[in-house]
C-alpha cells in the first residue's frame, strides 16, 4: 500500500507538472501576442515553483532509511527553564509540520520541565519519508529571544538538540539478547488519569552493551509501552551501528556536538531582529513565526540540496554570530 501511495503520487506529480507547463505556455503565447496576462503569469508561476521544489525534495531522498518513518527525540541544553521552553517550541513546531504533510505523530514519552517546557520528549513521525525529510533537523537549535521568564525583559539564548532515528521495519533483524537488557516499570508521570498514575504501566529499557535507554510512558497498558520501547531500541541500535559504520571515514557526528554556543545548525532570532538562518544550506527566512508554525519546508529542501551538492541558498549575512 506504501507503494502503491508513492506511485499514485509520482503520478499525480507527472500530471500536475504537465497542466501547470502547458498552461504557463499558452499564458506566454498571449503575452507575446500583446495580451496584458502578467499578473496570470505570477500567480500561476508560484505554484509551478512550490510543486517542482516538492520533486526535487523528492529526488534528492535516495539513501537507504529515506522512505521511512522516524522517532524524533528533543532535548533542552544551556538556559534551564528557557531551554525547556524552547525545547517545547520546537516540539509544537515539528508536530505543526508533521500536521501540514498529513504524517501520523505518537508522543511516546514526555517529561515535563520545572515550571515550563519539557525536560525531553520522544516522538514517533509515521508517514512515507518522515526520516529522509527530518534528517535536516538533526543537531542543536539556538534561539534567541526577549526572556518571557525575565522580569527585565532582556534578551536570552537557549538550545536544544534534536536527534532522529529511522523506524526499523520489521524485516530487519536486529539481534537484542534478554540478558543484555534490563527492563524496569514504573508509574507514569504527568496527565493520564487515575490508572495511568497509580500503576507501574511505564516500561524502562536499558540496553547494557550500548549504553542506550529507552522509556515509554504513554498508554494505560504496560504490554503496550513494553512494545513500544521495544519499537525504540530496535531503532537506536540500528542506527547505533550505521553510526560504528559512519565512524570509520568520519571522526565526529556534526549533530552530536555539545548543545552550546557554537554547536548550533540553524538560528532562530526574535530580537533584535527575526531571522531564521540554517548555518549549513546558508538559508534565511525572515517570517520566522511562519517557520515556527511548522512551515519548515524550504529549510528541508535547502540541506537537501546542500548535502547532495554543496551548493548553498544564499550568501553570508553577516548574522551567524549574534548577541547573547
Amino acid at each position: 500500500m506504501q507503494d502503491r501511495k508513492r506511485l499514485e503520487e509520482f503520478i499525480a506529480n507527472d500530471e500536475g507538472i504537465r497542466s501547470m507547463t502547458d498552461d504557463l505556455d499558452t499564458l506566454f503565447e498571449l503575452a507575446r501576442e500583446g495580451e496584458s496576462v502578467d499578473a496570470d503569469i505570477v500567480r500561476a508561476l508560484k505554484p509551478y515553483a512550490e510543486l517542482l521544489e516538492r520533486l526535487e525534495t523528492a529526488m534528492l531522498l535516495s539513501g537507504k532509511n529515506d522512505a521511512r518513518s522516524a522517532i524524533v527525540t528533543i532535548h533542552p541544553g544551556a538556559g534551564g527553564t528557557e531551554s525547556q521552553d524552547w525545547a517545547e517550541m520546537l516540539l509544537r513546531m515539528y508536530l505543526r509540520w508533521a500536521e501540514r504533510r498529513e504524517f501520523n505523530t505518537v508522543i511516546t514519552d514526555r517529561l515535563e520541565g520545572e515550571g515550563a517546557g519539557i525536560k525531553s520528549v520522544t516522538f514517533e513521525v509515521n508517514g512515507d519519508s518522515a526520516y529522509g525529510l527530518l534528517q535536516s533537523e538533526i543537531g542543536v537549535h539556538r534561539l534567541v529571544r526577549i526572556s518571557p521568564f525575565d522580569a527585565n525583559a532582556r534578551r536570552h539564548t537557549s538550545f536544544a538538540s534534536v536527534f532522529v532515528y529511522p523506524q526499523v521495519d520489521e524485516e530487519i533483524k536486529i539481534d537484542i539478547k534478554l540478558e543484555d537488557l534490563r527492563i524496569d516499570t514504573f508509574r507514569a508521570s504527568g496527565a493520564g488519569g487515575q490508572h495511568v498514575n497509580m500503576t507501574d504501566s511505564a516500561v524502562r529499557m536499558t540496553h547494557f552493551p550500548t549504553g542506550i535507554v529507552v522509556q515509554c510512558q504513554n498508554e494505560r497498558s504496560q504490554h503496550k509501552n513494553r512494545d513500544t520501547a521495544m519499537k525504540q531500541l530496535r531503532a537506536r541500535l540500528y542506527e547505533f551501528e550505521l553510526d560504528k559504520k559512519r565512524a570509520e571515514t568520519r571522526k565526529t557526528e556534526d549533530s552530536k556536538l555539545e548543545i552550546n554556543f557554537g554547536s548550533q545548525i540553524r538560528n532562530y532570532v526574535l530580537a533584535p531582529y527575526r531571522l531564521v538562518k540554517d548555518l549549513r544550506s546558508r538559508l534565511s527566512l525572515g517570517d520566522v513565526d511562519r517557520v515556527l508554525e511548522g512551515d519548515l519546508d524550504p529549510l528541508v529542501h535547502a540541506f537537501l540540496v546542500w548535502r547532495k551538492t554543496g551548493r548553498t541558498a544564499g550568501k553570508d549575512d553577516g548574522k551567524d554570530d549574534l548577541p547573547e
